[in-house]
């Protein structure tokens, strides 16, 4: 049994999250940590609320609350909004979190111990209008690059390219959209990435197995023009950890706070202490190799976008520390999902948001969808057709009818217990050895974390059970042979089964659902396939359940086009 630690991107704190947020970093992390449960691997899944930083303060202040307010009320909708979709993690936690900032401020201190941190005197954008300084995303102007009128100070969400403040034409204050700015002098600390760039490059060297689209972003950073460059770590705002050194104070940093893409990463660690505290588990044995954690395997889920932090700043802050800690071992990355012939946005409000897609549909369809188009190799888009055409075929045509088709003939012919009689033919032995050819490929698809290929995998698995059963045609055999009718039939209910403990990672309502109708809780995963499909014996009783999937109709798709097809205010 493996030791997995899984972590997916922490998601902002500020406001609902929209379909491509979820399938970017949470549900195939999701996916992982299920399948892996499912194969008896002991799993730590952990993400959290990310509240510090201009989003969280800007949030708040068109609320009208204290941002610590804001923070506490949003942390719970999103918690709620993941536990309806399904997401399985061991502990939901926040950035704000008093761990958090012991851990920041401890790295902070170890950095600088080591020589890692510098103090900068730069320039920096004032707002007269606003009495203070402007942090990077509290400036917003056209991009150079693009021409975007509304890009953020640090990045352009159009195109993606980062970003100073001084770059931006016309910039104004996001707070009054005042252009009354000037440039004053401000004191910084800046972690020198510079200084660990070779060992970075050793280390990401090392992941041959890593996605191209996370190598080549990191490698990109670490080469391209000047190279990896010293980053700010601190910032002045008022919300935020307060900058110290370790338990101590830092002179000439009062009043300023730790950069949110500073101690974001270090939630990571600070959500499994929160975790121990609440449980009282071991949290070092996840996370520091001098006290067990070299046997865990460490893998992140997360969007391109984000994908420099985590293979280059957050690393340079753990190796930098000097302290034995778990580096990732495997950085899954993804594209962008676009939404209708544009883009998800959450600053437009443009797209489907998780909480109106659980309140058209149950999490399923939209869990089946998502990862079944999942955008690894380049990005991929959201439409309503294709979003029908799937949820009919798939989850309607393939398993819900499969199951409704069994369950059905049994009750009518047999009554509601799996009948006994009758022994396999060719045919069953075939349909066993089809069956265990690709459910061990599924295996090996979802370990690699091939999320498109293992939901074609295990499409594929339920087309083998439709077809078995078209072609024994257990309804006609009934008339001539009764034990063979109940042999082909017991046989379609094991299936059911089967298919239940394969399609948990994908759809768990489902296949709770199908588990629930059998009276079955045997969740034991197929080593053996044909053992598996003898698992639920004569005598055992079943219920017929309700459709597990209705098909969504064109005057359900043309309505939520109509609806979803403007901005969210």
């Amino acid at each position: 049994m493996a030791r997995i630690l899984i972590t997916s991107a922490l998601p902002y704190i500020n406001g609902i999250k929209h379909l491509g947020n979820l399938v970017g970093s949470q549900l195939p992390a999701d996916l992982y940590a299920r399948y892996m449960r499912g194969r008896g691997h002991e799993v730590l899944f952990l993400c959290a609320t990310d509240e510090h930083g201009t989003p969280a303060e800007l949030a708040a202040a068109k609320a009208g609350e204290p941002v610590a307010d804001y923070c506490r009320r949003m942390h719970g909708v999103q918690e709620d909004i993941a536990r309806r979709f399904g997401l399985s993690f061991d502990h939901f936690g926040r950035s704000s979190s008093p761990q958090n900032h012991r851990l920041t401020q401890h790295f902070a201190g170890r950095l600088a111990d080591n020589g890692y941190i510098r103090e900068v005197s730069e320039r920096q954008v004032y707002s007269r209008a606003d009495g203070r300084f402007l942090p990077d995303r509290y400036i917003v102007g056209t991009c150079p690059n693009c021409g975007y009128e509304n890009a953020r100070g640090d990045q352009c969400e159009n195109c993606t390219k980062q970003l100073d403040p001084v770059d931006l034409i016309d910039p104004r204050s996001a707070i009054s959209g005042s252009t009354d700015l000037e440039v004053r002098e401000t004191k910084h600390l800046y972690l020198r990435q510079s200084a660990l760039r070779d060992e970075l490059d050793r280390w990401i060297d090392s992941k041959t197995d890593w996605p191209l689209l996370t190598t080549s972003i990191a490698k990109k950073w670490l080469h391209d023009g000047d190279g990896l460059q010293d980053r700010g770590i601190t910032r002045d705002l008022d919300w935020g950890i307060p900058v110290k050194r370790g338990d101590r104070d830092w002179p000439g940093m009062e009043g300023k706070v730790f950069y949110v893409w500073f101690d974001a990463p270090i939630e990571y660690i600070g959500c499994a202490a929160e975790w121990a505290e609440a449980t009282g588990n071991d949290w070092e044995r996840w996370w520091r190799t001098d006290r067990g954690a070299d046997d865990v395997r460490y893998v992140q889920f997360m969007g391109k976008d984000n994908v420099p932090f985590h293979t280059l700043s957050f690393p340079a802050t753990l190796i930098g520390s000097g302290e034995p800690w778990k580096l990732v071992d495997h950085l899954k990355s993804f594209n962008y999902l676009n939404f209708d012939g544009g883009q998800f946005s959450t600053s437009q409000g443009r797209g489907v948001f998780q909480d109106q897609a659980l309140e058209i549909l149950p999490a399923d369809y939209w869990r089946w969808w998502l990862l079944s188009h999942a955008p690894e190799g380049s990005d991929s888009e959201f439409t309503w057709e294709n979003f029908q055409v799937s949820a009919n075929k798939d989850l309607a045509d393939v398993l819900g009818n499969f199951v409704s088709r069994v369950t059905k003939f049994c009750r009518s012919r047999f009554g509601e217990t799996i009948p006994e009689g009758g022994a396999w033919g060719e045919a069953e032995q075939a349909l066993a050895e089809s069956l265990t050819t690709r459910i061990r490929a599924y295996e090996r698809q979802m370990e690699a974390m091939e999320v498109r290929k293992s939901a074609a995998e295990l499409r594929a698995i339920w087309v083998a059970g439709n077809e078995y059963l078209q072609s024994a045609a257990p309804w006609a055999v009934f008339k001539e042979d009764p034990a063979r009718a109940a042999m082909q039939v017991r046989l379609g209910l094991n299936l059911m089964r089967l298919y239940a403990v394969l399609s948990a990672p994908f759809i768990p309502d489902a296949a709770e659902r199908i588990l629930a109708a059998l009276g079955c809780d045997d969740r034991g995963w197929p080593d053996d396939v044909a053992g598996a499909l003898d698992t639920l014996a004569p005598g055992h009783a079943f219920t017929v359940p309700e459709p597990l999937f209705a098909k969504i109709t064109d005057e359900q798709r043309e309505d939520w086009q109509a609806r979803f097809s403007g901005r969210r205010d």
